[in-house]
């Protein structure tokens, strides 16, 4: 499904896993093609809490083409790694992340703390705003510049990367500079299995990506496209209200203006 210019949705099924895959392709080259963090509406006034990805998209439908389910959280809903939203940092976390701001590549990697910044690939002020950085957590990370990030917590943690569970990621190519944002669907026998993250980062993989993050998944994985979730949430009371979002958006702000016709 073609979402507007330099924007493709797709879905993919593989009776391997079995695999149920939604992908959203993005030419984030495009001056009009933003990434945004959006809050669960508790937290948009510094408070706690979850919401579902669909509700917070209906919020902003005129510009959202795309989302999925960001950081890892608590119960109460504080994210466990570092968020930007416009510009302006909510938390601070030496976790790995995904940044992006007009004009830059994302950036994946671990947040460093340097004084009174954060380093995300850029500097970005602790106190104030630049307006324009976004900031999401996740992990572990799973690709940088071609090559697999270490044993991808595989033997820390086996019961999370080695066994198979709905996944959401995000992967960029930087040689075509596309973002993908994926979910795989999980624990649904017959349909979808899910992915260990070896597995996840060879899907990255085949699809071109050179870096890659992985996001929170199980029961929060969900992918929402022209204001609906396409997949199918593993919980039984289906999408999981979660701490926030990461969102692709139509935004014309970073575009040269138009020329004036006399």
């Amino acid at each position: 499904m073609r979402l507007g210019e330099g924007v493709w949705y797709r879905y993919l099924w593989s009776p391997v896993g079995p695999w149920a895959v939604y992908a959203v392709e993005a030419d984030v080259a495009r001056c009009d093609l933003a990434l945004r963090v959006l809050q669960a509406e508790p937290r948009e006034e510094g408070g706690h809490g979850q919401e579902r990805v669909t509700s917070m998209v209906a919020r902003d439908t005129a510009r959202v083409l795309a989302a999925v389910n960001a950081d890892f959280f608590t119960p109460e809903g504080t994210t466990l790694g570092t968020e930007v939203v416009d510009g302006r940092v909510t938390a601070v976390r030496r976790r790995p992340a995904l940044a992006w701001r007009p004009g830059a590549s994302p950036w994946m990697g671990s947040v460093r703390v340097e004084g009174d910044s954060l380093y995300a690939g850029w500097n970005v002020a602790v106190h104030g705003s630049d307006g324009a950085t976004e900031v999401v957590g996740g992990g572990p990370e799973l690709l940088d510049r071609g090559q697999v990030v270490g044993d991808l917590a595989v033997a820390e943690r086996p019961g999370f990367a080695a066994a198979r569970n709905p996944r959401t990621a995000v992967g960029f190519d930087s040689e075509t500079r596309s973002l993908w944002l994926v979910v795989v669907d999980g624990r649904r026998p017959g349909y979808s299995a899910g992915m260990t993250l070896p597995e996840l980062v060879e899907l990255l993989k085949a699809l071109g990506a050179t870096d890659a993050i992985n996001l929170d998944g199980g029961g929060s994985s969900v992918m929402v496209v022209a204001g609906r979730a396409r997949n199918h949430p593993s919980d039984a009371m289906g999408e999981r209200p979660v701490a926030n979002a990461l969102a692709l958006v139509r935004d014309f702000s970073s575009c040269p203006a138009a020329p004036t016709v006399r």
